[in-house]
């Protein structure tokens, strides 16, 4: 399962998130992570492969940091919400079913 969620540029969400909180409105950062997925598919690349160089062509606003973001586990607690994939909700919800099977 891991293998298979590295594939497809499962992260590029991540990176258009992490432009947005860059104060970017999403329009632009849908635009940005568009180029730069052509750009990984093109150089045959996963958005996290690609060095920090060339992602900044696409915006001076990415720095270093977005490295935590373009992982699997950053996209994975990204989502830390109702429904979310953190370790958090996903114990939640495990507990919220426990607890469902429980009043039968």
């Amino acid at each position: 399962m891991r293998e298979a969620a590295l594939r497809g540029f499962s992260t590029a969400t991540d990176l258009a998130d992490y432009l947005v909180r860059k104060a970017l409105p999403f329009r632009d950062c849908h635009e940005i992570v568009s180029h730069a997925v052509k750009y990984a598919v093109n150089s045959g690349k996963d958005l996290a492969e690609m060095s920090l160089e060339e992602l900044r062509q696409f915006s001076e606003q990415i720095e270093q940091g977005v490295f935590a973001v373009l992982t699997l586990e950053g996209s994975v607690n990204a989502r830390d919400h109702i429904g979310g994939t953190s370790p958090n909700q996903v114990r939640a919800a495990v507990k919220r079913g426990l607890a469902l099977l429980g009043e039968r």
